[in-house]
């Protein structure tokens, strides 16, 4: 079983029904990975889902989540910094850092830094790579 974290941009790809990633969302839903979350990870989900949908929405995504049995939470307390160029990102990294997840999902650039530093190694894959390997 895959440990994973889910950067926010990805996640809003997979929860809506009409996306062609909705079938990630599912397979959470199902069993067929984990996913590892921090409370600060859950904050921007919700801020984020909240801004481009409604509260309502980020509620019942947020609340899947930490509801699920194959959500593990963590509480980073040291903080690598690892992303110069968007600090904000690190909250992804420590979690995956802490969690030994097998890699962060994430289309974002600043995340490519990451193949440069060799300890701690976090692996990063797009969207659609994970999209593939679940099939």
């Amino acid at each position: 079983m895959r440990y994973i974290v889910l950067d926010t941009n990805c996640l809003l790809q997979m929860i809506s029904r009409h996306s062609p990633y909705y079938a990630i969302w599912q397979s959470f839903q199902l069993g067929r990975y984990y996913l590892c979350v921090s409370n600060d990870i859950i904050s921007e989900y919700r801020e984020i889902i909240g801004r481009i949908a409604n509260s309502l929405v980020a509620e019942g995504v947020t609340e899947a989540i930490l509801n699920s049995p194959y959500c593990l939470r963590y509480d980073p307390h040291f903080h690598f910094n690892l992303i110069q160029q968007d600090p904000d990102d690190n909250k992804f990294v420590d979690c995956a850092i802490i969690a030994n997840a097998d890699y962060i999902v994430s289309d974002d650039s600043h995340f490519r830094v990451l193949r440069s530093i060799p300890y701690p190694r976090v692996k990063v894959v797009s969207l659609n790579q994970f999209f593939k390997d679940m099939k």
